[in-house]
């Protein structure tokens, strides 16, 4: 499962990582015009680190490990 951090300094809200989030775990709306992260909607495939111009996301995916 994936945790994205924003840097709110760098984000400038365009909506390009929302754009290419295509499990929508990535959502810009709200007062003023917050982007807001579903982690249980997260596919992890990273397209919104890619998209976003100014490089404000991260990805931290978080390791599990299971026992039998």
């Amino acid at each position: 499962m994936a945790k994205i951090n924003i840097d709110q300094e760098k984000c400038v809200h365009c909506g390009a990582c929302t754009a290419v989030c295509n499990s929508a775990a990535l959502r810009l709306g709200g007062d003023g015009c917050t982007l807001t992260f579903d982690e249980n909607r997260c596919a992890d495939c990273g397209s919104c680190v890619k998209a976003c111009p100014l490089r404000a996301i991260k990805v931290s995916t978080a390791v599990r490990w299971l026992y039998a």
